[in-house]
């Protein structure tokens, strides 16, 4: 071993610092006796070397210091500067010498590599100009707990010298392909601590290739394994241009439980007399056939029984058969792994079927997705789409769910949609040309079918992290907004509701609240709201529920039945007549008391209940707010908390003042907060394409810690209930090292949430 070429004989599991992920395991493998073709790696510090010796370690950082991953068309123009930039410059004369010497010895005898004390000391007679598979290996690739999957380059069939040195250039270069850039960022991977190294494989000029889990990745049942393969080259499975042959077999018996013949209608195939890859497309009678045997399928459920019990954790691996010999040219663990998924049973209209990838629903409407239209796909829709490309990541990130024309279970996409939790289905050879754009369907990603429409208990079946056993110092609250979701909740580890909107009910009421007092209705607006939050308080008793007064903007009360004879027409409703300022009104008053006496009234059964007011502007008209409060019997005391939503700039430039008034903290709404700080309307279509509204700008920070610090200081518990911790964890963990309260968020990312606190407390406790 040198510092910039590793044999596999000389690599272990240990090694993912010097040849990757990748590597590390192809070593562990190869002197395991798995069937592993020889290769050698271009290490990591090769690389490391190459960045430092022509300065690009600090170009790049300046770049990447730079880019918002949540920018589609600025993350991709930055990553290709980066890419470019490594493939102008030049390797040093001995990495090149190196790399070609290795390569030369790379087709002697595998027997007397394995003997030989250094594969360079075998003789010159025994060489050849062998065809090699080169791989990217990234040193933070391939860990127990994340995917790397189809983020940087695999270039195969390469031969001679110079293809060989252009390629590892390549692979260099994939490290910072917009996919990778964004996946780092996103789980927290520092740039300049992960590098890459290159493997340098021998070719394998496969028949037939595919991929194999431990597991049945679609169910996550521990007791199956599931193999798939098509025609050729395994590039096509693996990239899901291909709808593959696929089986489940019974792990303890190794039996067939159930297989599914793909129509394969092309595959990747060598060139003898040019070395280049060509797809060739397969004759009818051979689209259908099963290409492994019965002994293959067997041999190779054995590979992943033994690859499984050899790293003690489900493997994902890649095989490929030539001249009917097995050979294995990846293992990596499955991270995707969760409880088994059962079917939904869900009924309606299919409209299409495919294979099922990875579990979960999604309900939105319908986007086909090219290369050309990525960057108009918006949060929640339906991503559907031929084959899904690596560069899509992003916008998945974004996606309701995910459907394919082509691909298998074992693809890319299926991989990376399990990682991120996304309801995947692939294969379904039609989704394209079947679904229409803005069409609603409801994909479930455990039978494989795609529904017309949003089939009634679609979202019921989503499986969710409860947070169970861990304990944490700052409380962790969770945001409700439809009343009926408790049932589906109430298991979850929540410390209490940190925000109820009262919104969700007087939509369900439906009539203006002023209508009702006009037509001497009071009472139906009052134990509509009375029964709304009552079921919640039962539910969680005698966790503390914060209810929010109600914070309708003038366009949304004008949506209510009479809400047109009383509600004015603004420019701009976002920022006018809303929260505060409607309850101290004359016009607003009378319908601002009959929510204080829904509370009132609540109260009598459940002491848990407490209010925030919303939208708070300034001190005036807080201490207006609570005199009317006061009149309807309502007064911040021992049993009863007072909230102030902090979501306009003043609390965060006077937050001291603010926490003196006779309340009992502040909530902050990051969502409101966040758009007002930087004079961006949240609801921008333009505006959110081009990054401008992100929470984690510094502005928005500094406020937050200003909330944080001013309500402190005198006292006050501080809480945040906006849309940012629940999206990104480097703000939860920014949260707790400032002495938040507590944190609220969404069902989903309770779990999540929970962890993410749990290891920033231990740190700060010395604990680590």
């Amino acid at each position: 071993m040198t510092d910039n070429i590793a044999w596999f004989r000389e690599l272990s599991n240990k090694d993912v610092a010097i040849a990757g992920g990748k590597g590390a395991s192809l070593g562990e493998m190869y002197n395991s006796g798995f069937p592993i073709p020889p290769g050698f790696a271009v290490t990591a510090q090769a690389f490391g070397d190459f960045l430092i010796a022509t300065g690009l370690k600090d170009k790049i950082k300046e770049i990447l210091d730079k880019t918002d991953i949540n920018n589609t068309r600025k993350l991709t123009e930055d990553a290709n500067k980066i890419q470019e930039l490594i493939l102008k410059e030049k390797m040093s004369s001995e990495l090149v010498k190196d790399i070609m010497e290795s390569y030369d010895h790379l087709n002697v005898n595998e027997e007397r590599i394995k003997k030989s004390k250094d594969p360079l000391e075998v003789t010159q007679s025994d060489k050849t100009k062998p065809f090699v598979a080169v791989r990217s290996s990234a040193t933070a690739e391939d860990l127990p707990e994340f995917s790397f999957a189809g983020q940087q380059e695999t270039f195969l069939n390469i031969r001679g010298n110079e293809n060989l040195v252009k390629a590892v250039k390549k692979c260099w270069a994939s490290l910072y392909t917009p996919r990778a850039i964004f996946y780092r960022v996103r789980n927290h991977f520092p740039h300049e601590k992960v590098l890459i190294s290159v493997i340098v494989q021998k070719m394998i000029n496969s028949a037939y290739a595919g991929v194999m889990f431990s597991v049945n990745p679609a169910t996550n049942n521990k007791d199956e394994i599931m193999i798939e393969a098509s025609y050729g080259l395994g590039e096509f499975v693996v990239g899901g241009k291909v709808t593959a042959d696929s089986y489940i077999l019974d792990k303890d018996t190794l039996e067939i439980k159930s297989k599914k013949i793909a129509k394969k209608k092309i595959a990747l195939y060598r060139d003898e007399k040019t070395g280049e890859n060509y797809t060739k497309k397969i004759s009818e009678q051979d689209q259908q056939k099963e290409v492994l045997t019965r002994s293959e399928i067997r041999e190779l459920a054995e590979l992943a029984k033994k690859s499984e019990e050899h790293y003690k954790k489900p493997q994902d691996m890649e095989f490929a058969v030539e001249n009917h010999k097995v050979y294995i040219v990846q293992s990596r663990p499955v991270t995707t792994l969760r409880e088994a998924v059962k079917d939904a049973g869900l009924k309606g209209e299919i409209l299409v079927e495919g294979l099922a990838a990875s579990p979960g629903i999604g309900v939105g409407e319908v986007k086909i997705v090219t290369e050309k239209n990525m960057f108009d796909f918006k949060e929640g829709q339906i991503l559907v789409t031929t084959m899904t490309n690596p560069t899509m990541v992003p916008i998945m990130q974004k996606a309701a769910a995910i459907v394919t024309d082509e691909g298998s279970i074992t693809s890319h996409a299926a991989i990376v949609g399990r990682e991120l939790g996304k309801p995947v289905i692939v294969g379904t050879e039609t989704a394209t040309q079947v679904l229409k754009n803005g069409l609603i369907v409801t994909v479930d990603g455990v039978s494989g079918k795609v529904f017309k429409g949003e089939i009634s208990g679609a979202k019921k079946e989503v499986k969710l992290d409860t947070g169970a056993g861990i304990e944490t110092k700052t409380k962790i609250y969770m945001n409700l907004g439809e009343p009926n979701l408790i049932d589906k909740y109430k298991t979850l580890n929540f410390d209490g509701i940190g925000l109820m909107r009262m919104e969700f009910i007087i939509a369900g009421i439906g009539k203006h609240p002023l209508y009702l007092i006009q037509k001497g209705q009071e009472r139906i607006y009052v134990e509509g709201i009375k029964s709304g939050i009552e079921r919640v308080a039962k539910i969680i008793n005698p966790k503390p529920i914060i209810v929010r007064f109600s914070d309708f903007k003038t366009n949304e009360y004008r949506d209510l039945e009479g809400g047109d004879k009383f509600e004015p027409k603004e420019d701009n409703p976002m920022i006018g007549w809303r929260g505060v300022s409607r309850y101290i009104s004359k016009e607003f008053r009378p319908a601002f008391k009959l929510e204080c006496e829904a509370i009132k009234e609540i109260r009598n059964d459940y002491k848990n209940v407490h209010v925030m007011l919303p939208f708070v502007r300034n001190i005036n008209e807080v201490k207006e707010c609570l005199d009317i409060m006061k009149e309807c019997g309502l007064e911040k005391n021992k049993e009863f908390q007072i909230w102030l939503m902090a979501e306009v700039p003043s609390i965060s430039i006077i937050p001291e003042d603010f926490a003196s008034l006779d309340i009992n903290g502040a909530s902050i709404g990051s969502n409101d907060l966040t758009q007002l700080i930087l004079g961006v309307d949240r609801d921008s279509e333009l505006l959110g394409k081009m990054g401008y509204f992100d929470e984690r700008n510094k502005a928005v920070l500094k406020a937050i810690e200003n909330i944080i610090n001013g309500f402190k200081s005198k006292g006050k518990t501080v809480s945040i209930c906006g849309q940012a911790p629940s999206v990104y964890p480097e703000i939860t963990e920014f949260l707790v090292k400032k002495g938040i309260t507590s944190i609220s968020v969404n069902p989903d990312t309770i779990g999540k949430t929970r962890k993410i606190v749990a290891e920033v407390e231990k740190k700060l406790n010395g604990k680590d």
